[in-house]
């Protein structure tokens, strides 16, 4: 039985990628910012899977201490950790940068990019000290250097944890430790419509998009969870959304009728 450590699980894509490892026969270590949130995800999944296989520990990834302790925590628990995967992160509604306040800066990035350098040191270590282990990074919005008006402080995080996620390839080649990344492409989340809050206009636009390319958590995180399990090679990026998949959507979209909102 594996032991999958992830990151921001208690709701969205994370709380998904817990579900789907359970499914798979995983063991699971649930972690969000608060211990109310953390209980209430472990009892939702509890009514579906063994307690044994599910625990469940609060942590802040902006705090270098509560990241350490949740590996400690789980390690113990468990006694060993296969897979790490750096999934917490922030959004925020469309504007433009310079309408970001201080406090909102620090926020995204200190969660994004320095909870995800955290995460990556803190399981690097463990894993190396192991003997074992897989660590993976959560992409998103801008990992490939694409530009959305509106979202550059998130999309700047984003494409900087791609950069962070080749670079540890590199330095953990030769080694035990696989380093990877998960792309699950556009999800109906809250993080995803949150970003159109008070814009009704803009949000009847984009719904038309999202019901073409988006998909439901329950979709995309099985077959990331999948991926993971099956995974011996390092440098690995797991992508839901191809370029492909993209093209054949629009083009059948006049014939294909989704409504993901409904």
């Amino acid at each position: 039985m594996q032991v999958v450590v992830i990151t921001g699980s208690t709701r969205g894509i994370g709380n998904g990628l817990a579900d789907a490892f359970l499914d798979l026969g995983c063991a699971v270590v649930i972690s969000g910012r608060t211990e109310e949130g953390v209980a209430r995800a472990v009892e939702a999944l509890a009514s579906r899977y063994e307690s044994e296989r599910m625990w469940g520990y609060p942590c802040d990834v902006t705090e270098y201490e509560q990241v350490q302790a949740l590996w400690n925590a789980a390690q113990q628990h468990y006694g060993r950790i296969d897979i790490w995967i750096n999934n917490a992160g922030l959004g925020h509604p469309q504007c433009s940068f310079c309408e970001h306040p201080q406090e909102q800066m620090h926020a995204i990035v200190g969660t994004n990019l320095l909870g995800t350098m955290y995460g990556a040191s803190v399981a690097m270590q463990g894993m190396l000290a192991q003997g074992f282990g897989g660590l993976y990074n959560m992409e998103g919005l801008g990992s490939d250097g694409a530009r959305v008006q509106g979202l550059s402080l998130y999309a700047t995080t984003k494409y900087a944890i791609r950069y962070l996620t080749e670079s540890l390839v590199q330095e953990t080649r030769g080694t035990p430790v696989l380093v990877g990344a998960l792309s699950p492409g556009m999800v109906t989340t809250e993080f995803l419509t949150g970003q159109y809050e008070d814009r009704p206009e803009d949000w009847e636009r984009a719904r038309r998009i999202f019901n073409i390319l988006a998909d439901k958590v329950e979709t995309v995180t099985p077959w990331l969870a999948r991926k993971v399990l099956a995974n011996m090679r390092t440098g690995v990026r797991f992508k839901w959304l191809t370029r492909g998949k993209v093209m054949v959507r629009f083009l059948m979209a006049p014939f294909r009728k989704r409504d993901l909102f409904a």
